[in-house]
């Protein structure tokens, strides 16, 4: 068991790839999750999805909305629900100082990428963001396929 438990830390889960180009990216946090026992069970397989979830700003706490945690398979009964909303965990300041930005700039709390840290504790990394207009996300396509192509011509130089 202790051998398992060792190969998860620092281990990422999910990752939301499509987050860096819907947003521009202002600053980033890491959060604790409110999980169950079989929610981490599910998690240290490695099956979760952040594709399409978001945080939401309520009364005061951080949620996490719409993330899919597949139920555990060798847990019958005491199973969790996998879309349920799970409590963000972080101190009361940095709560204040992410609901003010939401309120007064308009932008909003992206997940980026769930995953273990070196304690072997799930962790959250989410990303205080702007979203991106659509000649802002073209820039940025045409940025990174200049780049690769400046790449591949100085390899093949020399």
């Amino acid at each position: 068991m202790a051998k398992k438990k060792a190969e998860t830390r620092g281990k990422t889960i999910a990752e939301n790839r499509k987050a860096r180009y819907n947003f521009a990216i202002e600053d980033t946090f890491e959060a604790g999750l409110m999980l169950v026992g079989t929610e981490v069970k599910a998690l240290r397989s490695g099956k979760a999805n952040i594709a399409e979830s978001y945080v939401s700003h309520e009364n005061a706490e951080l949620w996490l909305i719409n993330c899919h945690i597949p139920e555990y398979v060798q847990a019958n009964r005491f199973n969790h629900e996998p879309r349920r909303p799970r409590k963000l965990l972080m101190s009361r300041r940095d709560i204040d100082r992410l609901s003010q930005s939401i309120a007064r700039d308009g932008m909003t709390l992206v997940p980026l990428k769930l995953y273990f840290n070196e304690r072997g504790i799930a962790k959250l990394q989410i990303a205080l963001a702007k979203g991106k207009k659509v000649h802002d996300k073209r820039e940025t396509e045409k940025r990174r396929d200049w780049n690769r192509e400046k790449a591949r011509l100085l390899r093949d130089r020399g």
